[in-house]
């Protein structure tokens, strides 16, 4: 009943978005090893490039984990992984300076970041809700049920669309304030660059996967509204 033929598609999908966390890994592992010229920590980067920035008061801090750094814009606080908070490589400046960069678009008012926050609440819910919607009208062939799961279905893949040009936008400003600051130089950007695109795949994997299920999701319930 589940079956449909963009599935195959979707599984593809599916192997591009593993392959983009893998690739995420290795590409941090390759450039862990390096160590920057500047020989500054990712603490000190961020902490740098803040204060450079006028956010002084936006405090750096490290968290548990690998690979789990993030900037909270409700507390406007920059969260660095250990290995990135401590270390001294091409790979930890990069990704420290990636979360500076969502930390200048929030001061900035970035209309994408900005249209991210307002609807995020919105989309926890409906993210929560569009699940159950679309099996519930599947199973009992309702299509109004399923009409309604798509429409919460896609406020879902709109934020995941949303969030690619904050996260690219977030990494070309990483990129340009790091050769501005000195922290690299002009010929340690190629590692930079296979960092900071690495970590871009796997938001595009998701957005894609998302398109493809919310195509698969109309297409069925166009399938229903025939039979009616």
């Amino acid at each position: 009943m589940f079956f449909h033929p963009l599935d195959i598609v979707i599984f593809i999908a599916f192997g591009l978005s593993l392959w983009a966390q893998f690739q995420v890994s290795g590409k941090f592992k390759r450039w862990e090893q390096v160590p920057a010229s500047s020989g500054m920590t990712g603490e000190q980067a961020a902490r740098t490039l803040l204060d450079r920035q006028g956010l002084r008061d936006v405090p750096v801090e490290p968290v548990p984990g690998r690979l789990s750094d993030h900037y909270d814009p409700i507390h406007r606080i920059v969260r660095l992984s250990e290995p990135v908070y401590y270390g001294h490589s091409i790979a930890s400046l990069s990704v420290a300076c990636h979360e500076v960069g969502h930390a200048i678009q929030h001061k900035m008012s970035y209309p994408m970041l900005v249209l991210r926050h307002r609807i995020f609440p919105v989309v926890r819910i409906a993210s929560g809700a569009a699940p159950y919607l679309l099996i519930a009208g599947l199973l009992l062939g309702a299509t109004g049920l399923t009409g309604f799961g798509i429409v919460l279905f896609s406020v879902a893949v709109a934020f995941q669309v949303i969030t690619l040009p904050v996260e690219f936008n977030a990494s070309s400003r990483a990129k340009a304030l790091m050769v501005a600051e000195g922290f690299i130089r002009n010929d340690e950007e190629h590692g930079v660059n296979k960092v900071l695109n690495a970590a871009a795949l796997t938001y595009v994997a998701a957005a894609l996967i998302s398109i493809l299920q919310l195509l698969k999701f109309v297409m069925i319930f166009a399938g229903q509204q025939r039979d009616e």
